[in-house]
């Protein structure tokens, strides 16, 4: 298997290059072109604990699809798919390797290579207040997971602490521990500010951020767009 990075401006894509004997998944509106040897299997049970219809469910609440689709060959020829994000950014390939897992945020799950195992982390109260989904989607096992940004993508090597505003984070080495809290020295300069919550990330890894956050995004256009008719 081969992962070609398609750079377009702002508007990333990934080919994914299948031989005989691979397989890949994605979220099911991910994919925008298939060879025509290509098989597309779509249901709700993704390989590890995120299987099933509340598998489902939780993947729409941490802002994935509720479906995923499964690729494979029909024949002993070489195939492709092409996969896609909703928003415009970046689109990244990360090489994952046995023991040493990778969380993503918010929708920034886009595809793993199929022996892969994908597990939903319920983020409690942090997930709530930080702006960020209340799942987190962990990926393990070895392989080639996709990931995908809004804006610009960077990778950061965390070796201590790093602050990152809330929105920002895409995905992370499960080694990183993180906790919540303000912006500023006090809770009211930090809202005053318009930061309000930050992410405080610990440890040593791996860490990759995006320079816009959808939500802000989302929030000013909303007050822009005429009220929806009941």
């Amino acid at each position: 298997m081969n992962i070609e990075i398609l750079p377009n401006g702002a508007f990333y894509s990934a080919l994914v290059h299948l031989e005989p004997g691979d397989q890949f998944q994605s979220d099911a509106g991910a994919m925008f072109r298939a060879s025509s040897n290509v098989d597309v299997d779509v249901s709700h049970k993704p390989k590890g604990k995120g299987a099933g219809v509340l598998g489902g469910l939780k993947r729409m609440l941490s802002g994935d699809s509720f479906f995923m689709a499964k690729y494979r060959l029909l024949d002993n020829s070489p195939g492709e798919v092409g996969l896609a994000p909703t928003l415009q950014g970046e689109v990244r390939e990360i090489q994952v390797v046995d023991g040493q897992g990778w969380m993503c945020t918010g929708g920034s799950y886009m595809g793993c290579e199929s022996q892969m195992s994908t597990d939903l982390q319920f983020q409690g109260l942090k997930g709530i207040f930080s702006g960020e989904n209340l799942f987190f989607v962990k990926v393990t096992g070895a392989g080639s997971l996709l990931v995908n940004a809004y804006g610009r993508m960077t990778e950061v090597e965390v070796d201590g602490e790093l602050t990152v505003d809330t929105g920002h984070v895409v995905a992370f080495e499960e080694g990183l521990s993180y906790k919540l809290t303000k912006a500023s020295k006090s809770w009211v300069q930090s809202f005053l500010a318009g930061e309000g919550f930050v992410l405080q990330f610990r440890g040593k890894g791996k860490l990759l951020v995006q320079s816009h956050n959808p939500k802000e995004f989302g929030s000013r256009l909303g007050k822009h767009l005429p009220p929806r008719r009941r």
